[in-house]
């Protein structure tokens, strides 16, 4: 009977040892998502995303320095803003950029690749369209520089996007998922609680004791 307890009890520790390292795991995995406010590739996307404002930007400050000084040409572009002329609208297409992604991945954490996908139609569709159209290329280096460097930045938040932070972050998921799988498979082939009427020993019938006795008196 105590041979048969302890091994019960042994089952019941084994047990207990093979689902605690599990559910550290899981609390452990969990705490770091809360503490964290996005994963670490979706950070790394809008950090990405703000290169690309900061980038065109400080590009089109240089154009606005080398083309005749900055208050000059900020009249120039900004107040007499000329399609054919003007580098201000490749800045506000990166700034636009910057808004919609910043606010769909960063602040709605969408899962989705449409707003990444219609910011670089927009994008390249402006960008040709203004290549074709304007008068960029006669205004020397910048008038190639800014356009190739603004359509190129968007695919590549494009392909980090799909390529990386979406898959990855699906990847971390089903891991999870797979591990609370694994725990809530395991959990209904533990015991429940053991009461000591499961080994509850019947005594020794009285008939039988009776006979033990006269057996006993019978031998003397």
């Amino acid at each position: 009977m105590y041979s048969e307890r302890n091994g019960v009890a042994d089952a019941l520790d084994g047990e207990a040892r093979c689902s605690t390292p599990l559910r550290a795991h899981v609390d452990s995995y969990e705490e770091t998502q809360k503490k964290k406010c996005i994963s670490d590739v979706r950070r790394t996307f809008c950090l990405f995303v703000t290169f690309d404002l900061l980038f065109v930007t400080l590009l089109w400050i240089i154009e606005l320095n080398v083309n005749g000084g900055l208050p000059k040409q900020l009249n120039q572009e900004v107040l007499h803003y000329n399609y054919h002329a003007s580098f201000f609208d490749i800045f506000l297409l990166a700034a636009f950029r910057f808004a919609v992604l910043i606010l769909a991945y960063a602040v709605c954490r969408l899962n989705h690749w449409w707003a990444v996908a219609v910011t670089t139609a927009v994008s390249c569709a402006f960008l040709i369209v203004k290549v074709i159209l304007s008068k960029l290329l006669s205004q020397g280096a910048f008038g190639y520089l800014l356009p190739i460097i603004s359509f190129v930045l968007a695919w590549m938040e494009t392909w980090l996007l799909d390529f990386k932070v979406l898959p990855q972050e699906m990847e971390d998921e089903s891991r999870l998922q797979s591990i609370l799988d694994a725990g809530a498979q395991r959990a209904p082939f533990l015991p429940g609680p053991i009461s000591d009427g499961q080994f509850y020993s019947p005594p020794e019938s009285v008939a039988d004791t009776d006979d033990e006795l006269d057996d006993k008196h019978g031998l003397i």
